[in-house]
């Protein structure tokens, strides 16, 4: 084990802090909760945003943007948004600074330079989005407007982590409008598959839908549908939401149409977002005591080739060698890097990719080039294996489509392993205090039951599962007659 890295068993938050400076993802920042995301990690984002993008404007969605500040007086036009947000919200009061009289080279807010009106850094758009939409929106013809920003915003968090929880994150946020409850409906659970299916598919992480209780819904919605992913450490981690605004937002803003009987209704609305804290979902659902494992389909470096050699025949041989192999991944759309650097050596290499989760590593050796072979690691196993160098490159395509898949069965095995049926309060705390997990248990439907459950045991729901069975039971807390199980666990 890497000496370097906190074992998960020793300390959970640590192992995860760990890799995410060792594996360059993310730096800490001179703004005090605010990060700097490093190439490495931005690449990641960059693969992540890209499938998404593409997602989305398959779907018929658009991209734009929207301002970063929101006037106070909008932002409080939809009263449960504005009141859901206020504690965490940065304000803007002044618009200049100025020289200090009393201290030469230090500025002062100059207070002659006061706003007539506050501006919130946006925690969240749908107030500055809203106020648009008024003057875009008159008649049926005008809609559906689909429309998606990638942007950055800030939520003031006092206690912050790198990429689950910081004062500012990047993330995308979908902002539709629509002339019927129905299709406003269809798009809030669209967006919730897409989500899903690229949490699946590219992340390689298994994810429970649903539906979230009164109590956790987003604040101005009318229904938030979301997708539930499980850590290794058996907590919850909320990776997507798909939130059916109703008309709320239509009548804070005053948003009406006229549909094709020239009569009057509010426009019918849904929001939608994914954040960075996806790739703390990534680090923590599939990372090791040795670093990071990244699934191959969003990886920044699907595979990295690294030389060994005495002396410049046996490199210039190398060299020939590879830039062949080069030609033929990078034409199968395969990233990969060539690590001929000789300021380090081959075992300080081994171990920073490692670090740094690269899916597939070569070692590419004079010797067993004689041979026509090289040895192949694959990170997820650490594992190593020899190919034949003539039919490496589509070797290498199946091998990384296998990783994908193993990582995906390993995540899902563990959470199904890792959700447990309870019927009584006794067993609920039992469970959540000396196993990790999800729990399926009943619920009497109240929100005073829901609060009291969290308060005794910091464990919220975390959703009632879309295409849940009915099943007659009884509230763990209350007693009371209950329909169905929904999910508790602990949450980041």
């Amino acid at each position: 084990m890497s000496k370097e890295i906190t074992a998960r068993a020793e300390d959970y938050s640590k192992w995860y802090n760990d890799l995410i400076i060792k594996g360059e993802l993310a730096d800490y920042s001179a703004v005090r909760g605010c990060m700097v995301i490093k190439p490495y990690g931005f690449a990641l984002w960059e693969n992540m945003r890209d499938v998404l993008d593409k997602r989305f404007k398959e779907t018929g969605h658009v991209n734009a943007y929207f301002p970063l500040f929101v006037p106070k007086s909008l932002f409080e036009a939809e009263e449960k948004n504005a009141e859901g947000f206020a504690k965490e919200c940065a304000v803007v009061t002044h618009y200049r600074l100025k020289t200090d009289p009393d201290n030469k080279g230090k500025l002062i807010v100059d207070p002659e330079a006061k706003l007539e009106e506050e501006l919130v850094v946006r925690p969240t758009s749908e107030a500055i989005i809203w106020n648009t939409y008024k003057n875009w929106i008159q008649s049926y013809r005008d809609l559906p407007i689909l429309i998606n920003q990638w942007a950055n915003v800030v939520r003031w968090e006092m206690r912050t982590r790198l990429f689950l929880r910081t004062a500012e994150f990047l993330w995308q946020e979908g902002h539709t409008a629509h002339a019927t409850k129905e299709e406003a409906l269809e798009e809030t659970v669209k967006m919730l598959n897409v989500y899903a299916e690229f949490v699946e598919h590219y992340m390689a992480l298994p994810v429970i839908k649903g539906v979230k209780s009164a109590n956790e819904r987003f604040a101005g919605a009318e229904d938030t549908y979301c997708i539930e992913a499980m850590m290794q450490d058996g907590k919850a981690l909320q990776a997507g939401t798909s939130h059916f605004l109703g008309q709320n937002f239509a009548k804070a803003f005053d948003v009406k149409f006229s549909d094709k009987s020239n009569n009057l209704d509010y426009v019918w609305a849904t929001s939608w977002g994914v954040s960075t804290r996806l790739i703390g979902a990534l680090v923590m659902a599939h990372s090791d005591d040795e670093g990071l494992i990244l699934p191959p389909r969003i990886a920044p470096l699907q595979v990295v080739i690294v030389p060994i050699y005495k002396g410049d025949d046996q490199k210039a041989m190398i060299d020939e060698k590879v830039d062949e192999l080069m030609r033929q991944l990078k034409a199968k759309g395969i990233r990969v890097k060539y690590d001929d650097n000789d300021q380090t050596r081959p075992g300080w290499k081994f171990a920073e990719y490692e670090k740094k989760g690269v899916p597939v590593r070569i070692t590419m050796g004079a010797r067993d080039l004689e041979n026509n072979i090289v040895e192949v690691a694959r990170r997820d196993e650490r594992t190593k294996e020899n190919y034949d160098l003539d039919v490496l490159a589509d070797k290498l395509e199946t091998l990384l489509e296998d990783i994908q898949q193993n990582m995906f069965l390993r995540a899902q095995n563990f959470r199904d392993s890792n959700i447990r049926r309870v019927d009584t309060w006794e067993e609920f705390l039992s469970t959540l205090d000396n196993q990790s997990g999800f729990i399926s248990a009943h619920w009497d439907g109240t929100p005073e039951t829901e609060e009291q459950i969290k308060e005794l045991s910091k464990a919220t729901i975390r959703c009632i599962p879309l295409d849940n069975p009915q099943e007659e039971g009884k509230c763990i807390l209350t007693g009371k007659p209950s329909t169905q199980r929904v999910l508790f666990a602990r949450a980041y």
